[in-house]
């Protein structure tokens, strides 16, 4: 699990911004791992942290029971399409093998 300051980067602020503009919304395409599987868990949304939260208790059928989960890999995109987009990438063959070697050698163990 990330700590505070790490999951704070994530959130989607939709409030106004320090300087009084209203800031961009961002969404998020993510991929978790399941500690007890070891499966993969691809996905995408306009709040990471929650999402998570979701994931971990049981509240996303598709994830349901298969808890608990890291997150191992995410990107933000401005654009709510190029989140579902590249989510839908990340599900195929190619996008896949995209992601493990994104991360071969890195930092998920």
């Amino acid at each position: 699990m990330r700590d505070n300051n790490e999951i704070n980067i994530l959130k989607n602020n939709h409030g106004k911004g320090s300087n009084g503009m209203n800031p961009v919304p961002w969404y998020y395409t993510y991929v978790l791992k399941s500690e007890k599987t070891g499966q993969s868990y691809t996905g995408a949304t306009n709040n990471l942290e929650n999402r998570l939260l979701e994931h971990n208790s049981d509240k996303v059928f598709s994830t349901k029971n298969k808890g608990p989960f890291k997150l191992i890999y995410f990107e933000a995109c401005l654009n709510k399409n190029d989140a579902f987009r590249s989510e839908r990438y990340l599900k195929t063959g190619m996008g896949k093998r995209y992601i493990k070697n994104r991360l071969k050698g890195g930092l998920t163990g």
